[in-house]
């Protein structure tokens, strides 16, 4: 009985995935992973014991700090800041479309980009619908610069923390090899979305300075301590220290401050993406421990239906990314190739990041840019966003299989 629930709940927990949520109710994906979860321990399929072994504990403090250290970032007026330094650029819509690509794609690369995608959105969209520019090519370049430049870096998103974590893979040795691609990715980004759109973006018109500037409001000295931070972590990631100790030492140094209260620093967590995490984990951990799944794994190596070099990597990652998330697509491909070798995780973290470009549906930051959009009243639509977003993920996904295999890293 216990397989049968086991399994059941693992299909279905992967459909709904699929779906993102179910029909008629206002729920999500994380609901459903942490509600399969849930099932399991009350059917009795899994013991409480059992769910914690399954639960990937580095990677999920990992997450959670990173979420804590992004913060400082926006109670300190950096990203205040940083949006007023390209409101200097209205009148060349083309070097602050460049702006864009830029700073998301940097900061992406050092911190969590679903929070980098979070605070710059809404202060994009405040700044370019008063100057009476279409926000829509800068915010699509927002979405695939936070993706593109978080394929750098262990830390730029959840999938390469988890990623990270279960390879054991350096941090500067990863960025090494994944830096390339994301640069090339990068400017890919700039090049289609200025060539769909700079004959349409509109004129800007002068704007009457009414608001304090960030140095009136948060003090320019405040910038200084999450610049200390990020260069302190970075400094950790190249000992020895598990990353997951060095970013938490390093929140809970940020969350000590005179000005901002802990609590909310624990309130910018988002909560509903670990939760996702946790019931992955416990769902897949649970289905992949079952003697049955663990042969069928097997039977989908031996006939080729699991990645072998850049070719399959890359295509499978398009298919599963936009289907079912970058997400649970990497805990599953984890899941099944417990052996997998390191240049197939390098890989893995650049393809399934670049991957969920595709389409509004592929990447948790698009659902971000998308949904904070549309509470500024601009509609990002799936054309729209598919029109930037298929050209760009297939080049740059081209170039970075060409540089993986090119650089001896993988097979084709």
């Amino acid at each position: 009985m216990a397989v049968w629930v086991i399994s059941i709940l693992f299909v279905l927990t992967y459909l709904g995935m699929a779906a993102g949520g179910i029909r008629g109710l206002r729920i999500d994906r994380s609901w459903i992973a942490g509600g399969a979860a849930v099932l399991l321990l009350f059917s009795g399929a899994i013991t409480p014991a059992q769910a914690a072994e399954h639960l990937d504990a580095g990677a999920l403090l990992l997450l959670l700090a990173l979420m804590l250290i992004s913060a400082q970032f926006d109670f300190s007026g950096v990203y205040a800041w940083l949006n007023q330094r390209l409101n200097h650029w209205p009148d060349r819509p083309n070097v602050l479309l460049l702006g864009v690509v830029a700073l998301g794609g940097v900061l992406s690369a050092i911190l969590v980009n679903d929070i980098v995608a979070f605070a710059l959105t809404p202060l994009l969209c405040h700044s370019l619908l008063a100057r009476k520019l279409d926000p829509r090519p800068f915010l699509l370049a927002l979405a695939l610069a936070c993706n593109a430049g978080s394929s750098a870096s262990l830390i730029g998103n959840p999938q390469n923390i988890l990623i990270g974590q279960a390879g054991g893979l350096d941090f500067w040795s990863y960025t090494w090899i994944a830096g390339p691609p994301a640069l090339a990715a990068l400017a890919i980004t700039y090049a289609v979305i200025w060539l769909q759109w700079h004959k349409r973006w509109g004129v800007a018109e002068p704007l009457v300075q009414t608001e304090a500037s960030p140095e009136q409001v948060y003090g320019a000295r405040s910038y200084l301590k999450p610049l200390l931070a990020s260069v302190a972590l970075l400094a950790l990631f190249s000992t020895s220290i598990p990353r997951e100790y060095s970013a938490l030492m390093i929140a809970v140094l940020v969350m000590i401050s005179r000005r901002v209260d802990s609590r909310d620093y624990v309130q910018q967590v988002d909560w509903n993406l670990l939760l996702l995490f946790a019931g992955l984990f416990v769902v897949s951990g649970a289905a992949l421990s079952l003697p049955q799944v663990a042969g069928l794994a097997g039977t989908l190596s031996d006939i080729g239906l699991l990645p072998q070099g850049a070719v399959s990597l890359a295509s499978l990652s398009l298919l599963a990314g936009n289907l079912i998330g970058n997400v649970p697509f990497v805990i599953l491909l984890l899941g099944v190739m417990p052996d997998i070798s390191e240049g197939m995780l390098v890989g893995l973290g650049i393809m399934s990041t670049l991957a969920g470009n595709l389409l509004i549906i592929g990447s948790v930051v698009n659902l971000i840019v998308a949904e904070s959009a549309r509470r500024q009243g601009v509609q990002l639509g799936f054309i729209d966003y598919a029109r930037s977003g298929v050209p760009v993920t297939i080049l740059s996904m081209l170039v970075a299989g060409l540089w993986l295999v090119l650089g001896g890293w993988m097979g084709w």
